[in-house]
């Protein structure tokens, strides 16, 4: 966190934001805020008088994550990097290669580590520790950028590292709005996606606020006794009502949503889950006239002792059951998992 909160971290802060709180213009604010993530000094800029420099140098800085440790798959182009705050919590960061050379997705975290305790994600084991700044997780993206080589760049973003986006949604809006920012790290809104386990609060949030940001929901199971078991969040906040926000979602922002769905072996993987995701994307399109985007993810083992929770289950068999219900789902490529950079593997160990 940041050690002096009179102090602004100046790469969480847009031009409007720096304007509002610095003695600055619009202007000389477009030029710092360029000048911070471009990593050039607030010495000289063109155009900025150097009392609005001064400013910006009392005013604020720009603190930094130091790495614990990057680790590169042997599987695939996929790279992980531990990170430590400054008040020594570890979180993870994941650069994902785009189908396109030269372009990369990060997937951030929002928190160290998470609350929800879902069953088959590593981060849900640890508890929630605290919520990140928003410097933080545009730090996350500003790190990986480092790593690139000339000619390649950061696409985009995606919302689904260590936390629950929506359960620190305020710094998650501030975080997306300079990420946004054509001064900033200037990457496409629609390249940006916010995944939660569920919050009708936040998405209703996310819908005003980001409207031209995506939205990807964690399904689990569609019949309500499977997805309790394995989301305890489904007690407090029923399917029914996620799926209620997600269709105010669709209906102002014109976006389909991306659900997603990991087999378990024995445990959501049945015909009778296919059949009531299949009702469920059924009844979605109908009121909304937009079809979600159904992702199948497989299952990544959670712990490396062998004492893993679940079996992966056979996630050929259940596309071609959604297949038969009527559902074309798209298969998600999950990588990184000899590095535990894959979907529901990260933990904070460094």
């Amino acid at each position: 966190m940041i050690t002096d909160s009179r102090v602004l971290a100046l790469q969480e802060m847009t031009p409007e934001a720096l304007a509002r709180c610095l003695p600055v213009t619009p202007a000389e604010a477009r030029k710092i805020v360029a000048a911070v993530h471009r990593g050039s000094p607030l010495t000289r800029l063109e155009g900025v008088r150097r009392t609005a420099l001064a400013a910006a140098r009392a005013g604020g800085h720009v603190p930094t994550l130091s790495v614990r440790t990057v680790r590169a798959s042997a599987l695939d182009p996929f790279v992980k990097l531990a990170l430590s705050t400054e008040d020594g919590h570890v979180i993870e960061t994941v650069r994902i290669p785009l189908e396109r050379a030269g372009r990369f997705s990060v997937c951030v975290s929002s928190q160290a580590g998470c609350a929800l305790a879902c069953a088959f994600c590593a981060t849900g084991r640890l508890g929630l520790a605290r919520n990140l700044a928003a410097w933080e997780i545009v730090e996350q993206v500003r790190m990986v950028r480092g790593t690139l080589a000339r000619g390649q760049r950061v696409h985009g973003v995606v919302f689904q590292g260590m936390g629950e986006p929506l359960a620190n949604v305020e710094r998650v809006l501030d975080a997306i709005r300079v990420m946004s920012d054509p001064c900033a790290l200037a990457i496409d809104s629609r390249a940006i996606t916010v995944c939660t386990a569920g919050l009708p609060g936040g998405i209703r949030r996310l819908a005003r606020e980001a409207p031209k940001v995506r939205l990807g929901v964690s399904i689990a199971s569609a019949r309500a006794e499977v997805r309790r078991r394995l989301m305890p969040i489904d007690e407090a906040q029923p399917l029914r009502e996620v799926i209620e926000a997600v269709e105010e979602h669709a209906r102002a922002t014109g976006l389909s949503p991306m659900w997603a769905v990991t087999p378990l072996a024995g445990v959501n993987d049945t015909d009778e889950d296919a059949q009531a995701l299949a009702d469920l994307v059924r009844g979605f399109t109908e009121r909304t006239g937009i079809r979600p985007r159904v992702s199948v993810v497989p299952y990544n083992a959670i712990d490396e002792a062998g004492r893993d929770p679940f079996a992966r289950g056979d996630v050929a068999v259940f596309v071609q059951r959604l297949v038969a219900h009527g559902v074309r789902p798209h298969l998600r490529y999950s990588g990184g998992s000899d590095v535990q950079a894959a979907c529901g593997q990260l933990a904070g160990v460094a």
